[in-house]
């Protein structure tokens, strides 16, 4: 049985460019169904003793699978992103390796940024924008709904939720005023140079 994740921050941590109120719905109401329909679908199923990791990787591109999919890969995708955010107290910006990798990839800091919020802004209806390491370089990438780079062997370093419930009662329809927000105030440069080291 999985059980949802503690948040690595308190409820007001994130304020306010996410509301208390956002995570109390977005971590409390949306995250805890996944795990909740998760633990459903896999009881009483050989997928009951895996890790997370293993039962997405075992039923991605399985239609019949999929509801297993869905739930799974959205618990994941949602512990990887919680992880990917610092409370506002904290700031930090990317250093070492992993910055020299961010200036190679995309030509300076700036850049990223840009490049990022584009792909976020840009990806169609719900899903996510991701960080991930390829060969010695980095890039960005789009998966919809609940996809996740993990279950194409991808190696991530941050996440970034554009599921509309991650911004409606902050921002409504401003996406990108909760993209940029995201991207200049609370992205977790240390759990992104820890993805980054292990990969090394």
């Amino acid at each position: 049985m999985f059980t949802l994740s503690n948040l690595p921050f308190g409820p007001n941590a994130l304020e306010p460019y996410i509301s208390a109120r956002t995570l109390e719905f977005h971590y409390g109401k949306h995250h805890q169904a996944y795990v909740d329909n998760l633990n459903k679908l896999i009881a009483g199923t050989s997928w009951e003793s895996m890790s997370l990791e293993d039962i997405i990787k075992g039923v991605a591109g399985q239609a019949d699978q999929a509801a297993i999919f869905n739930n799974a890969a959205q618990v994941y995708n949602h512990d990887f992103f919680w992880q990917s955010l610092r409370p506002v107290s904290e700031t930090m910006a990317p250093q070492g390796k992993l910055l020299v990798a961010l200036e190679t990839s995309f030509g300076s800091l700036d850049k990223f940024y840009e490049e990022f919020k584009a792909a976020a802004l840009s990806q169609f209806g719900s899903g996510w924008a991701w960080l991930v390491k390829e060969g010695e370089g980095l890039k960005i990438v789009k998966t919809a709904n609940a996809d996740t780079p993990m279950a194409h062997d991808g190696q991530a370093l941050l996440a970034l939720d554009v599921w509309e419930h991650a911004y409606y009662l902050d921002y409504q329809n401003r996406r990108g005023d909760f993209i940029e927000a995201i991207i200049k105030n609370l992205l977790n440069w240390d759990f992104a140079n820890h993805n980054f080291e292990s990969y090394v």
